[in-house]
């Protein structure tokens, strides 16, 4: 498979790219496109320092990388890694799916989740969550603000 290098300033074009469409505009994604996840390097990945009161346990260290993002920012996609620890989180709509590691997701007054290679995963706006990961993680997610 190869990687795709992404322009996130380029809009999509074509029959599919939303030009043209009547209504309020519709904010096109980019033109379809393959990046090779587990193959992106640690070195492509940018830090995404997180708030020392998020961490519960451990050291965990955070990175990503923004693939594409809507012009109101409302829609993102793209990869985030986390290494080993316990931190907590209030959730966005995201849909995930894991590509390396391992995780368990509490949700709090709710489900416990354990993630690992091949899972895909939702978590709902406003939940508050747990994660502790046990093997460093790395997801490709979509979230919609």
């Amino acid at each position: 498979m190869t990687t795709t290098e992404l322009d996130p300033k380029s809009p999509a074009t074509g029959p599919d790219s939303g030009a043209g469409a009547s209504g309020p505009a519709a904010d096109p994604a980019p033109a379809s496109f393959v990046v090779n996840v587990p193959g992106l390097a640690d070195a492509d990945l940018e830090p995404e320092p997180l708030d020392p009161e998020q961490i519960v346990s451990g050291d965990p260290v955070v990175t990503g990388k923004v693939l594409w993002e809507s012009s109101d920012g409302s829609q993102i996609r793209g990869i985030w890694q986390i290494t080993p620890g316990v931190v907590t989180d209030t959730e966005a709509n995201e849909l995930f799916v894991v590509v390396s590691g391992r995780a368990t997701i509490e949700v709090e007054g709710g489900q416990l989740l354990e993630v690992g290679p091949g899972d895909a995963c939702v978590l709902r706006e406003g939940d508050r969550t747990r994660w502790t990961v046990h093997e460093t993680l790395r997801k490709a997610y979509h979230i919609s603000l």
